[in-house]
């Protein structure tokens, strides 16, 4: 048990997974401001560390166990008080106490709001608490972002949905997330608006299987309302299920120009019979087919997907469909991962009956494709060589701090060298291309921000 024993202190959240991870950790933040944390960015410094753990993939929890082992010595030293949140946590419950003893608390994703209370409890009754109930869909509060936090920023993530109905069989979210629960879109519009208040100019619309939105009216309405919102410029979501690729969708990108050029549309395989074993509901003719419709709408959107690699029972002939495929459809960038069993889901119940695949089998696979989708990744930025694109300022660049980085409404990152400030839009002419990143040089600021002064923000991976 920690001997941290005062309200308040300095905090520190080490985040695992998806953009519903990032922004449960600014949620976070906002709920222990309220009983006197503020973050600190070194873990050493720490009286509360938190990891905000993802289940997606087992990897991901032997990172959740290493970075424990790290933080123990901050716990020794310190009397920090150490804690496990997020998707690990729902799915583990109170097991984590047993497995990691000097845990002093874990709570699932619905507790967020809780934490106040749970941080309290520990301290003041000195025991480990595990805080994993589900919360009803009819009393579920999403947790808004605080105005006052987002002072500054460029560009923020507005949670609209979470949970998922699919139950795909390789997948955990269901028993991690729960069903589907839609925020009502008057909550969506309200902190959208606050946000560009503050000067937000761009907004990521997030949720486990967000275009399945049902928060009174469709996710398209939802879009082309946020689009009016005044100080939008930019609207981006994920992540979706091509099955809700609907019609109306498609024409919300036709109809509103600040709906980004950009979607994420995960295919997960190329092979029909795969797609069927993972409980897909399409197959790649109807998954090309949906594509084909969305280009024709917008065209020169740029399309990522994700697609898992050796997934149990794939033959040599459903992996060269899945390199097809992605030669075909020549996606910008895919997130591609070798197939993980994880707890209570169907693919780690059939895994011997259909057929597992040897690791070293789909350690060649998945380099094989990554190869692939480099080549097409660098081929698309090259071609944008000599051309101008309008860059949304975010910040200066990592890997050269002397030059601005942005992106551009097809989310491609631009390290550039120019006077924009922060929060302003420029066109920028590409001077270099490579699969990671362009390089280019500003030609003219389309538009000052219009909240001055704006924080700059560190590149992102």
């Amino acid at each position: 048990m920690s001997a941290h024993t005062a309200r308040g202190g300095r905090f520190y959240i080490h985040t695992f997974g998806c953009q519903m991870n990032v922004n449960d950790s600014l949620r976070m933040g906002e709920a222990l401001a309220t009983i006197g944390y503020r973050p600190t960015a070194v873990a050493d410094q720490a009286d509360l560390i938190i990891l905000n753990t993802c289940a997606i993939r087992e990897k991901a929890e032997d990172k959740m166990l290493s970075a424990l082992g790290r933080y123990r010595a901050v716990k020794t030293q310190r009397g920090a008080l150490l804690a496990v949140g997020g998707c690990v946590a729902q799915q583990e419950k109170s097991k984590l106490l047993a497995r990691v003893p000097y845990l002093d608390f874990v709570f699932g994703p619905d507790a967020i709001g809780k934490l106040p209370e749970l941080v309290t409890r520990v301290i003041s009754d000195r025991v480990r608490v595990s805080e994993t109930a589900w919360v009803d869909s009819e009393e579920y509060v999403f947790p808004r972002a605080d105005p006052g936090s987002s002072a500054g920023k460029v560009s923020e993530f507005v949670t609209v949905m979470k949970g998922c109905d699919n139950v795909c069989s390789f997948c955990v979210v269901p028993h991690t997330r729960g069903r589907e629960v839609s925020r009502p879109f008057v909550e969506v519009l309200e902190e959208v608006a606050s946000l560009t208040g503050v000067g937000v100019r761009e907004v990521t619309l997030i949720g486990q299987n967000v275009n399945s939105y049902r928060g009174g009216i469709c996710f398209a309405e939802l879009l082309l309302r946020v689009a009016q919102v005044p100080g939008i410029e930019r609207i981006r979501f994920t992540t979706s299920h091509p099955h809700d690729l609907s019609d109306a969708l498609i024409d919300a990108f036709r109809q509103e120009p600040r709906i980004a050029p950009h979607f994420h549309l995960p295919v997960q395989s190329g092979s029909n019979d795969v797609l069927r074993r993972m409980k897909r509901d399409y197959t790649v003719a109807e998954y090309l087919d949906r594509l084909a419709a969305l280009r024709a709408a917008r065209p020169g959107i740029a399309v990522t997907t994700d697609i898992i690699v050796g997934f149990p029972g794939e033959t040599e002939d459903d992996f060269q469909a899945t390199l097809t495929l992605t030669e075909q459809v020549r996606y910008e960038n895919q997130f591609s991962f070798v197939f993980s069993a994880r707890p209570r889901t169907v693919a780690s119940l059939k895994e011997a009956e259909w057929g597992p695949v040897p690791h070293d089998l789909q350690i060649q696979r998945l380099d094989r494709l990554l190869a692939l989708q480099r080549r097409i990744s660098g081929e698309i930025a090259a071609a944008l060589v000599g051309q101008e694109v309008e860059v949304l300022v975010e910040g200066p660049s990592r890997s050269d701090p002397s030059r601005h980085f942005g992106r551009t409404p097809e989310n491609r990152t631009v390290n550039f060298d120019g006077t924009a400030p922060v929060g302003a839009r420029a066109r920028v002419r590409i001077t270099h291309g490579s699969p990671s990143a362009l390089l280019g040089v500003e030609s003219s600021i389309v538009d000052l921000p219009p909240v001055p002064p704006l924080q700059p923000r560190t590149e992102a991976a």
